[in-house]
């Protein structure tokens, strides 16, 4: 089934065509992973879909619902949320207080920045929870800026998940991290993104993490979607190898 389609898709900037009548479609309950070589227009799809960036043309649904014209603060109400490439925290304010920020947004609560979560019992335990489900609440008093890389990435993604979405969109979330602490990381963010039936792409250039991790892989190119199918079926495609020739499809 379902949970998100676009249509004719399209964002232009000048004469480059980043998305270029895109039919996009992502399904109730799978991991899927959104590949393509660099300024394939796979950020740009995803920055149009949430409403960063306005299309030039073309419809996105969700759930049934028109939501091409909503603005990313209602999409985010509707049940999208998103992670970034480059970690997006309140950098000198808690671990606790980043995931309790995002819990006060999805309630609507107003709140002032300093000892946010002190103030409303509910919201900590809420998010000293979150930070234990992503492996990070020993760090819940630290402030952002002094994590990890990979604790900054799973505290993003942390983040975006207290929003309690539908589905998420996570961009590079092994980007910048070692090697060994890839599998770590994306063992945690899938166990809780299948746990809890959240829907969710992943924009990523490892294709070892792609290959292991996603149901279905879907391919940019130019603008354009190049390719969908499951791992093995992507992995037989001669298309998609002589297009991302110098990319080592695993095996």
């Amino acid at each position: 089934m379902s949970l998100l389609a676009t249509k004719r898709l399209r964002k232009h900037f000048g004469e480059t065509h980043a998305v270029d009548g895109v039919d996009f479609t992502v399904n109730q309950g799978e991991v899927l992973a959104l590949i393509g070589s660099n300024g394939a227009g796979k950020t740009t799809l995803v920055n149009v879909i949430s409403g960063l960036l306005r299309p030039d043309a073309g419809t996105i649904t969700f759930e049934g619902a028109d939501i091409t014209g909503l603005s990313a603060h209602a999409k985010i109400s509707a049940g999208i949320a998103r992670s970034f490439q480059l970690v997006n925290l309140f950098d000198q304010l808690t671990s606790l207080d980043n995931v309790a920020l995002a819990i006060f947004s999805r309630e609507g609560k107003t709140r002032q920045l300093l000892t946010l979560a002190d103030g409303d019992r509910a919201v900590r335990d809420e998010a000293i929870e979150i930070l234990r489900q992503f492996g990070v609440e020993a760090k819940a008093s630290m402030v952002a800026g002094g994590l990890a890389q990979g604790e900054r990435k799973l505290l993003d993604v942390a983040v975006a998940y207290a929003l309690r979405p539908k589905l998420l969109f996570l961009d590079e979330p092994t980007s910048g991290v070692s090697t060994r602490e890839k599998a770590p990381i994306m063992d945690i963010i899938t166990s809780i993104v299948r746990s809890g039936r959240i829907t969710a792409v992943i924009i990523e250039h490892d294709m070892d993490v792609v290959f292991t991790y996603s149901d279905r892989i879907v391919v940019m190119h130019q603008g354009a979607i190049l390719a969908s199918g499951t791992p093995d079926e992507i992995r037989r495609n001669d298309e998609v190898t002589t297009t991302l020739l110098g990319t080592s499809l695993p095996r």
